[in-house]
């Protein structure tokens, strides 16, 4: 749970731009772990979990205020196909929790000094499918069977005493829908960050349709973008703070593009600091990165908000 000394995240929010971390899985990657697996960065917390801590710690020692736990690919039914019981999986998922409360507390033994929060990392239906559905939507499933899904964990990553759960990489309005109404009554905060392109979601609907669910629920203390391109976070900032009135959570990607076929990456990075003080100036108020941002990326967002903040 959050320590009698770090604030209430939601409360942060109201004085301070908070610093997110960048991709799990290329910090992952860069130390040599293999994630050519259905289970992606979630099959560590069987086999390696001290990699997940030092990913963890790498950001927090690179300037992010705010850990995203490796849970966004674990589900039960996603370990179940590995052969991992409900006992076992509901363990892992805490884990998740654990391990970014270790890395917190390595940090502050190793000098930070600001509060350091912890995200539980709750992905969407198709990221447990693993065939890139999570950038479509649309899965055939009624809000309700979705609902179905997701809460089990949602209650498993709760009952690890997160500051926040982080939904994210959200397709679609119904998926949205489903786990808005999945958190009632979790007693944790949460986020809803959608994987937009232009000015709609993944599945099409206008953002303004998306951002307006979570407007009145009162478990929602941010809402926004993720794993999209740099390039649309601009109008997704804009229209997620004037429909909500919410702080607004980004964390694109690089802007390099997924070569599905080759399995690789291709594009350059157009992912700037320099983006950082816009977004910031627009609403947005958690600001970290997504896949392919790494820990030198993370520290020139917290130097660019220390600048502004230290300049305001």
């Amino acid at each position: 749970m959050t320590s009698n000394t770090t604030p209430v995240l939601a409360e942060a929010l109201a004085a301070t731009t908070v610093v997110l971390d960048g991709g799990m899985s290329n910090q992952l990657e860069s130390a040599g772990h293999d994630l050519s697996d259905e289970l992606w960065s979630a099959r560590l917390l069987a086999e390696r979990p001290e990699a997940i801590t030092e990913a963890h710690l790498a950001y927090f020692e690179a300037g992010a205020d705010v850990a995203i736990t490796s849970s966004y690919q674990a589900t039960f039914e996603g370990f179940a196909k590995r052969g991992i019981d409900r006992e076992r999986a509901a363990g892992l998922l805490a884990l998740s929790v654990g391990l970014a409360r270790e890395a917190a507390e390595q940090a502050h033994a190793k000098g930070v000094t600001r509060p350091l929060w912890v995200a539980a990392s709750v992905g969407p239906y198709g990221a447990m499918l693993a065939d890139g559905s999570e950038y479509r939507g649309r899965y055939g499933l009624t809000v309700a069977e979705l609902e179905a899904f997701h809460r089990p964990r949602l209650q498993a990553l709760a009952a690890a005493g997160p500051d926040v759960l982080a939904m994210e990489t959200i397709p679609d309005t119904d998926e949205a829908a489903a786990l808005l109404r999945a958190i009632r009554g979790l007693g944790v905060p949460a986020w809803l960050s959608y994987t937009v392109a232009g000015d709609r979601t993944r599945a099409g609907q206008p953002l303004e349709e998306a951002f307006a669910l979570a407007a009145e629920a009162d478990e929602v203390i941010a809402v926004g973008v993720n794993c999209c391109a740099p390039e649309d976070v601009d109008g997704a900032v804009e229209t997620a703070a004037r429909v909500t009135g919410k702080p607004v959570v980004v964390y694109p990607n690089s802007g390099e593009s997924w070569d599905a076929e080759a399995r690789a990456w291709d594009g350059r990075s157009t992912f700037t600091a320099a983006q950082v003080t816009r977004w910031r100036d627009t609403g947005a108020r958690l600001i970290g990165g997504c896949c392919r941002v790494g820990p030198e990326a993370i520290a020139s967002i917290a130097g660019v908000l220390g600048s502004a903040a230290s300049s305001a």
